[in-house]
């Protein structure tokens, strides 16, 4: 990373930046009704996480957090979508540092500084193209970028994150079964040893359809403090056995016929579909710090 946070400076107008006390966490949208108890909780409740995630609608751009994930691609070098909205906003220095950074494979997470943006750093991860004939491995791919991500923020000490919907627009990842990869690598992070070194992950979604999909599986993932118990199962180890922060370190390599895991910095840009990871949507942001948006991400 070539530029220091302190090198980082926002052109917009201050009443225009999202800053963190202005996004509510899980916890205050269980209070005021916008998240209800889920019927079948997937883990125990920990009143703890929940002043630790939180759901916005708008702009990733505008906000003013220690870092955002940019969906990139493989050579990261802008491209359509919420990539190509950071990359405009933040301005030619951040195409001229991610120039030195000779592109990443996909699940592969790589920071910069974030220059024009409210935010001080950018962590970009490349996601899976979706596949109906290989779920199962795009979806370690998935779940890598959310890991690979997480585990920067905490390498560079940084206490805020916030993500995109990873590999739903153009990609093509549905957004349901993307949304609970990313809840569910999240959680494990929180009940992992290094959980408690990020004070806020914040998910960040566009269009009112991801919107109701967040809504309706967080309290799957992060069930309020009077929702039902988790019962105990084979495939639910987290709820008694918290994972280590080094089972959240592997990452799995990608596969010889996955078409996003030949990294060309050079000819990637023109050869990958750009990156349009917030899915495309006519409805308009229905949260009200979503207003200070000056733009809408281009969607696929």
């Amino acid at each position: 990373m070539s530029q220091s946070s302190s090198d980082s400076g926002s052109d917009l107008p201050e009443d225009m930046i999202v800053r963190l006390a202005d996004i509510k966490t899980i916890g205050q949208l269980f209070q005021s009704g916008v998240l209800k108890a889920a019927a079948t909780p997937r883990y125990n409740a920990k009143p703890e996480f929940l002043d630790r995630v939180s759901l916005f609608q708008g702009d990733i751009t505008v906000m003013e957090v220690d870092s955002i994930v940019n969906a990139a691609n493989r050579s990261l070098l802008g491209g359509g979508g919420v990539d190509g909205a950071i990359h405009a906003a933040a301005g030619r220095k951040l195409y001229k540092e991610c120039k030195t950074l000779n592109g990443a494979e996909t699940g592969e997470s790589k920071i910069t500084s974030a220059y024009r943006l409210p935010s001080k750093h950018i962590i970009h991860t490349v996601g899976p193209v979706y596949s109906r004939s290989d779920v199962e491995n795009r979806a370690r791919q998935l779940e890598a970028c959310y890991r690979t991500s997480l585990n920067l923020a905490v390498e560079h000490n940084l206490k805020h994150i916030a993500f995109p919907s990873v590999s739903t627009g153009i990609y093509g990842y549905p957004i349901e079964d993307a949304t609970h990869i990313a809840l569910d690598l999240v959680r494990r992070f929180c009940e992992s040893d290094v959980g408690s070194k990020l004070d806020r992950i914040i998910f960040v979604v566009w269009s009112n359809k991801d919107t109701e999909v967040y809504e309706t599986l967080i309290p799957e993932y992060f069930p309020s403090s009077d929702a039902t118990q988790a019962p105990p199962s084979d495939e639910d180890s987290t709820v008694t056995d918290p994972p280590r922060s080094d089972d959240l370190k592997a990452t799995d390599p990608p596969t010889s016929d996955d078409p996003t895991t030949t990294v060309d910095a050079t000819s990637a840009a023109a050869s990958d579909p750009p990156t349009a990871e917030v899915s495309a949507s006519t409805e308009a942001p229905q949260v009200a710090a979503a207003d200070v948006a000056t733009k809408a991400p281009t969607g696929s």
